[in-house]
């Protein structure tokens, strides 16, 4: 890209005369971490507070709203497509379905920044804002948020069905979907590591625990003690419905030992086990899993640039977009 061809706020400063037309280059805004410091200097307090007052009410919204903000940027990039109601909703792609939550919660946190600053915060900034806070208050380490996004018009279902990471990916096709959006192998392992909180429903990883004819463990790399337990919490009669922590024994903490279960064959999602376990992992995936469980300090910084990368997947800045008044729908 040349450097005489800049871009301002979404805006082309167009530089140079040729065949009697002016013509322009437009590289993308960059998103700041000072973007409503003067018109909405109040935004992070105001979404603290509503994020503080979910938790507060169900510690699990931590883990949820996290979520929202990674299956958000997946699809479109970072542009709360996921937040949007209608017919092509992701939030009825099969990723999302019966899974995605805290839509509520966001409601309530642009209902609280509409009453600070109206017209003035996208959602897609919100929900970025909101991640960041519920690693916080569960314990991980703080960033600074870069804003700047503008909200999406349409949603995409099939973009979620089909490039959100599932939890019976192998590592290949997991790092392809990371690659697809400009992440990579690296950020696999270390955006796995926000499993270290919140629940997973026994539809995601009851696969794991039985045999076609309903005893057993057909997976092997599972810790034994652990297949026990969650074959009663999961039985073959159920509708898949009951949860388990992501994390065992350590639920609620944003920690390392989501990575420490790994090495011991409690990984609860087969996508989470086959980091450590799986042939592909033992020259792509394995060391780093071992890397972090042995240093807290250093997964709890690298967790923090790669929520800064994965924020700014597609952006939409300048004047593309819109700000939304209601997270559910596009401005009328």
């Amino acid at each position: 890209m040349p450097s005489s061809f800049l871009k301002l706020n979404g805006y082309c400063l167009v530089i140079g005369l040729l065949m009697s037309s002016w013509t322009c280059m437009v590289v993308k805004s960059q998103l700041s971490a000072d973007f409503y410091s003067a018109t909405c200097p109040n935004l992070l307090a105001v979404v603290r507070k509503q994020v503080q007052n979910a938790v507060k009410t169900e510690m699990r919204m931590a883990a949820s709203l996290l979520r929202l903000h990674f299956h958000d940027c997946f699809v479109n990039g970072c542009d709360a497509s996921l937040l949007l109601d209608g017919s092509d909703s992701e939030k009825f792609a099969l990723p999302n379905l019966n899974s995605a939550r805290g839509f509520e919660v966001v409601d309530a946190i642009k209902s609280a920044v509409e009453s600070a600053c109206s017209g003035i915060v996208s959602c897609a900034d919100i929900l970025a804002i909101a991640a960041r806070d519920a690693v916080v208050l569960s314990g991980g380490q703080t960033w600074k948020v870069l804003l700047g996004r503008r909200d999406g018009l349409v949603a995409n279902k099939d973009g979620a069905t089909n490039g959100l990471p599932s939890p019976f990916d192998s590592v290949g096709n997991i790092t392809a979907k990371f690659v697809a959006v400009g992440l990579n192998q690296t950020d696999v392992v270390i955006l796995s590591g926000s499993h270290t909180i919140g629940l997973a429903r026994c539809a995601t990883f009851s696969s794991r625990l039985f045999n076609f004819s309903g005893t057993g463990a057909p997976d092997s790399t599972m810790d034994t003690t652990m297949v026990s337990d969650l074959q009663g919490r999961c039985p073959t009669t159920g509708d898949g419905n009951n949860t388990a922590p992501l994390d065992r024994n350590s639920i609620d903490l944003f920690d390392n030992h989501y990575f420490q279960n790994l090495l011991n064959g409690k990984g609860l999602l087969q996508s989470d086990q086959i980091l450590y376990s799986s042939d592909e992992a033992a020259t792509t995936t394995k060391s780093l899993v071992e890397l972090y469980s042995n240093n807290l300090s250093l997964f709890l910084g690298d967790f923090a640039k790669s929520m800064i990368k994965m924020g700014n997947i597609n952006p939409l800045t300048g004047s593309s977009g819109q700000i939304r008044k209601d997270c559910r729908a596009v401005n009328s």
